[in-house]
């Protein structure tokens, strides 16, 4: 490590303290429309605030080319709903760089982690359980399942899955796994984009029973014999080592793609090239046009 990345300071991603912003000056990224304001999330938030009060604030960044405004980032049922209720005033967490955040429509929804710590805020501050229950509409049961969500999972499948909308079953399945698997299972999760119960149910399938909190219980999954789970592991172990060869070369295989897209692209933005192409390698061509379109729908 060189003295230059030794001194390189830590930079925060949110501003010390929370600051109160007039609602008019917070400028939405996105509509909300009439029918996300009739579903249950929505009208949970709304009986949330009336009841308990802003648990989770909003998350903005200030505009970089008007003075006093801001963008917001995270949030944008909760500003709606405060709106709705007439608040003129909310306060936020400030971020220090927006593109720490992705505008897309799952920007609003409150993952499963993130509400069993709202939940956590909600009972610190004295609310009853029961009245939390019924502000979203609930069984106090659910209330204290969510309270031990986090029970037996380890720190670093926590900060994996923070953001991902993971069943609380899931995370049951997970706590039957020691630390490592759970970190390993989590991985996979997020890499393949599947947070499902029988997804979680197949990856403890898949776990050797030494890798297992309780290792002399007979492993067991509904619909597979012990054969068919002793392949799952197999396959497991397989996947996994693949999954670590493909991390290690990601970064230099990703540089690869966006340079060879570029010169593509460069290509194809000239004339005499694609007129060339198109007498001789029109197939060619409309190879480069496709590689350029999918670079446009993505950026």
């Amino acid at each position: 490590m060189s003295r230059n990345s030794e001194r390189r300071p830590v930079v925060m991603a949110f501003e010390r303290k929370q600051v109160s912003i007039p609602i008019a000056n917070i400028q939405p990224l996105r509509l909300v429309d009439e029918r996300i304001k009739k579903s249950p999330k929505y009208l949970q938030i709304q009986s949330s605030l009336r009841e308990i009060g802003l648990v989770e604030p909003p998350v903005v960044a200030r505009d970089r080319n008007e003075k006093h405004k801001y963008l917001l980032l995270d949030g944008h049922l909760r500003l709606e709903a405060m709106r709705e209720l007439g608040l003129t005033e909310v306060s936020c967490l400030i971020a220090t760089d927006d593109e720490a955040f992705t505008y897309n429509k799952r920007i609003s929804r409150v993952a499963t982690i993130q509400e069993r710590n709202m939940i956590l805020t909600a009972i610190k501050r004295g609310v009853p359980e029961e009245r939390i229950a019924k502000v979203l509409n609930v069984n106090v049961s659910n209330i204290r399942l969510k309270r031990r969500l986090l029970d037996g999972i380890c720190p670093e499948a926590i900060e994996l899955l923070k953001d991902k909308h993971v069943p609380i079953n899931a995370f049951a399945e997970l706590r039957r796994m020691l630390p490592m698997r759970q970190i390993e299972a989590a991985q996979l999760m997020v890499a393949m984009n599947k947070y499902s119960i029988p997804f979680a149910k197949s990856l403890v399938g898949a776990t050797p029973p030494d890798q297992l909190v309780n290792s002399t219980k007979p492993k067991q999954v509904e619909g597979l014999t012990p054969d068919q789970i002793a392949l799952m592991e197999q396959e497991s172990a397989n996947l996994d080592r693949e999954f670590r060869l493909m991390e290690q070369t990601y970064g230099d295989d990703h540089l690869d793609l966006v340079v060879a897209v570029g010169y593509v692209l460069r290509l194809i933005e000239n004339a005499r090239i694609v007129r060339y192409l198109a007498q001789n390698f029109s197939e060619l061509l409309a190879e480069f046009q496709k590689i350029a379109e999918s670079h446009k729908a993505t950026a």
